[in-house]
């Protein structure tokens, strides 16, 4: 038996209970964002553009209990797709604690406070955008850096116009 206390320090992920599978989650949204991969170099391009389900302020899905069977392309995080997804950012609490490595001081169960991943600079707050039926094209041109920081990859917009509201189709 896990020690309800500190586990996600000494727990491996394929102990938890489902309430602190989902505690771990660090809320920053990334893993929501619409991703390109060269298919010669398996290199993985993060853009802006949001899961259609996402609330893009508050980083949380608006209908997580339906999520898969309304989103197919959802990818349902388990101990072994987090082993095995390349895409998942170096900050992630499930790719840290897949790796034997402690969560960063902002993560709410570190912190005690839920907006810590928002005032690090680690979710999409404020960087994410929703376009209806985005085609590889419009996400070419969404391409945006995941620059490291000290407290782990950071999403970096390059400068350039952002869409307004008769911009989205």
């Amino acid at each position: 038996m896990i020690a309800a206390g500190r586990f996600w320090e000494t727990a491996p992920l394929e102990a938890l209970t489902a309430g602190q599978w989902e505690a771990l989650c660090d809320g920053c949204a990334r893993c929501c964002l619409h991703k390109l991969e060269d298919q010669d170099t398996r290199t993985v391009y993060y853009t802006d553009v949001a899961c259609p389900l996402l609330d893009v302020a508050a980083c949380r899905c608006t209908d997580y209990q339906r999520r898969y069977e309304r989103m197919p392309a959802c990818v349902r995080l388990t101990c072994e797709t987090v082993r095995e997804t390349s895409w998942l950012p170096a900050s992630c609490a499930y790719r840290l604690r897949a790796l034997g490595k402690p969560l960063p001081r902002w993560h709410h169960l570190v912190s005690g406070s839920m907006d810590g991943v928002h005032r690090s600079g680690a979710s999409v707050r404020g960087k994410a955008v929703l376009l209806e039926n985005p085609d590889e094209n419009t996400l070419m041109g969404r391409i945006v850096e995941m620059v490291p920081t000290r407290t782990g990859l950071r999403l970096f917009l390059p400068a350039r116009s952002r869409p307004t509201e008769g911009d989205i189709p």
